[in-house]
């Protein structure tokens, strides 16, 4: 399994009951998966916990291999260099972009490789060509974020992650500030990723969106109730519905 969640319990301080509790799903190497839910159903905070953005209490987290434990099953030393390993292996696409205004869409690609893993500017340059030209901006390389469209710009984001060769591909609402048309862009976008076998989660709330991708988890209150090809799933969730 590329992302195994098992037994996830995370505690917020200042409530009584937990926010996961116990919370576990199981994705393949190269799933295509939605992770859905209403608000204060889990999912952002599970997102955290994945990032290590956020603590847990009890259960693991599984990225590509690395194990992460939690909190009171671990010494904090033992936790910190499993994190620190884990992040090497996770990407994370934010809902507003994030991209550096000041930089063109080639630069903000090789950025990461270049400073953090300390590649070589030619290489890194190279690979980000690449992912660019699979994401459909081959004639984009050298224009900054004001000069794109936001499906353009998400779509640099995602070769931005992708850059750094996740085996984890993570998504915060990716489409929830787009129309339609750029919905359906970044879809093809994530389609075009899911061939190079790399895992993608996409936490969202668009129904329309998930309905498309391989894979399914429908979080309530702390825990997923149904796991599966969408289809299945959100039929499942419809007859659920009062």
């Amino acid at each position: 399994m590329t992302l195994r969640v098992q037994g996830v319990v995370r505690h917020h301080a200042g409530n009584a009951e937990a926010t996961l509790k116990g919370l576990s799903f199981e994705l393949p190497k190269g799933t295509l998966a939605a992770l859905l839910g209403k608000s204060g159903a889990g999912k952002s905070t599970m997102l955290r916990c994945v990032m290590g953005l956020e603590p847990f209490e009890e259960g693991l987290i599984e990225i590509d291999g690395v194990v992460v434990r939690g909190t009171k099953e671990v010494s904090g030393a033992e936790r910190a260099k499993a994190l620190a390993e884990a992040r090497t292996r996770l990407g994370l696409v934010f809902q507003s972009f994030e991209l550096f205004p000041h930089l063109t869409a080639l630069d903000n690609c090789t950025l990461a490789p270049v400073t953090v893993k300390r590649e070589a500017r030619g290489e890194a340059e190279r690979r980000a060509k690449a992912l660019l030209e699979q994401l459909g901006l081959s004639e984009r390389l050298h224009v900054f974020p004001a000069q794109l469209s936001g499906g353009q710009k998400q779509r640099v984001a995602i070769a931005r992650a992708l850059a750094m060769e996740p085996a984890v591909l993570l998504y915060d609402e990716p489409t929830s500030a787009l129309d339609v048309a750029l919905r359906n862009e970044v879809l093809q976008a994530l389609k075009r990723v899911d061939a190079a076998h790399v895992t993608q989660v996409v936490v969202t709330h668009d129904l329309a969106f998930a309905r498309e991708l391989e894979h399914v988890c429908v979080l309530e209150n702390g825990r997923v109730v149904q796991s599966g090809p969408p289809a299945d799933v959100l039929r499942a969730v419809a007859e659920r519905q009062p």
